[in-house]
């Protein structure tokens, strides 16, 4: 099977040893999305629901450049700096992925100062 990098000017690029995305055969990982606009990479928003909004634009973004949309994606990591934020994300979220879900683990971790919230996103798509 082929390995293809999977890149966009439409989703943040960061000064890490990482792609955007990855797909090899049907299987495409999209790397952790930040809350950054893609044109400046300044945080947008200083919530949670913001956040998470734009987080999910930039996965959005870059499961389009793979020929992908959010119906492909299976699963869903969210990271979240601070457990009192469930709530706030959860609405977020349900409003940018749409039903049916796909499946989802939340984990809180330290992100820089400032960000709130990182989502990857692991999809298939069909050949």
């Amino acid at each position: 099977m082929t390995t293809t990098v999977v890149t966009t000017d439409n989703a943040p690029s960061l000064p890490a040893p990482l792609s955007q995305g990855i797909r090899k055969g049907p299987v495409l990982q999209v790397s952790g999305q930040l809350p950054l606009d893609p044109a400046t990479g300044a945080i947008v928003g200083t919530t949670v629901t913001e956040q998470t909004a734009q987080a999910l634009r930039n996965v959005t973004a870059v499961l389009k450049a793979a020929g992908a949309n959010l119906a492909d994606v299976v699963m869903l990591r969210v990271h979240l700096t601070d457990p009192a934020h469930p709530a706030a994300m959860n609405d977020a979220y349900a409003a940018s992925v749409g039903e049916p879900f796909p499946a989802r683990t939340t984990v809180y971790m330290r992100l820089p100062p400032g960000l709130l919230v990182e989502v990857d996103a692991l999809a298939v798509l069909d050949d």
